[in-house]
């Protein structure tokens, strides 16, 4: 949306601005909503100075890395005891670690 709007000529607007807020469920007060609009037109001025780069004959990057896969092999080590497990947690019954709630209804 941006790009586009850079390649249009367009300037970022305060109606831009709105509807980006509410998408993004956020509430700017007047100076914010002036900082976020300067930085938008920074970005929009480093898009539009990329699409300025000849990119003609380069291949897209799909991957940082020619490495495909590069994981070390998954061994069965030493395992712990129930007991052993739960012998140094600060607060746990006989079977449980036992941890503060944080859900609430």
């Amino acid at each position: 949306m941006f790009i586009f709007a850079s390649r249009m000529g367009n300037k970022i607007t305060d109606e831009t601005i709105d509807k980006l807020a509410h998408l993004a469920r956020l509430e700017f007060s007047g100076e914010e909503k002036q900082n976020i609009k300067a930085d938008l037109d920074r970005i929009l001025g480093f898009c539009e100075k990329l699409q300025e780069l000849p990119t003609d004959g380069v291949e897209p990057l799909i991957y940082m890395s020619d490495e495909t896969n590069c994981l070390r092999e998954d061994n069965v080590g030493e395992m712990l005891s129930q007991a052993d497990a739960l012998k140094n947690a600060p607060s746990h019954d006989s079977d449980y670690f036992k941890v503060p709630k944080f859900i609430e209804k």
